[in-house]
């Protein structure tokens, strides 16, 4: 009975892990349509919420590389206004820009270290290939001091992070 009931927990344990697994790509396995494509419901969020690609006022060209570095890397709003960010990757590695709070970005680098192969995709966030660009469209409806950075494993702290102050009207 005991060796019966070890063989089903190794099947269910294995069963999970396969279908976890199968519904997850790495981010270097996303598939093309899957790169910063924004379908995710536009959730309100401390540093502001999805905007509309209609309503930009303003267009924001990010360059990101394989030195670990966003140019600029310190950037300004104020609140109220809908940026078009336009993220070029002039690497060789896949990078990523993911805007939110200290806390936020701490605890989500720290999930993708343990997790490198978690898939994600919100409309605070551009993955974007090596030598390609990207861009995601953002209104910064809260005032505030944040933070955009790379999440990617190793790339977070390796210093792959930006600053965002959003002024109150």
């Amino acid at each position: 009975m005991i060796i019966l009931k070890n063989r089903l927990n190794q099947f269910l344990v294995g069963a999970c892990l396969s279908s976890v697994a199968a519904l997850s790509w790495a981010h270097e396995e996303m598939p093309k349509s899957a790169h910063n494509t924004h379908n995710a419901v536009k959730e309100q969020k401390a540093w502001g919420i999805g905007g509309d690609a209609k309503a930009a006022t303003r267009t924001v060209t990010l360059t990101m590389d394989d030195t670990m570095r966003f140019v600029p890397n310190k950037l300004s709003f104020k609140q109220g206004e809908t940026v078009r960010f336009v993220i070029q990757n002039k690497g060789k590695l896949l990078h990523e820009m993911v805007i939110g709070t200290r806390e936020e970005l701490d605890a989500h680098a720290a999930m993708m270290v343990k997790f490198p192969k978690m898939a994600h995709d919100e409309p605070y966030m551009a993955h974007v290939n090596a030598g390609q660009s990207g861009g995601l469209v953002w209104t910064f409806n809260r005032p505030g001091d944040f933070e955009f950075a790379c999440l990617i494993a190793g790339h977070y702290q390796a210093g792959m992070v930006g600053t965002i102050s959003v002024s109150a009207r």
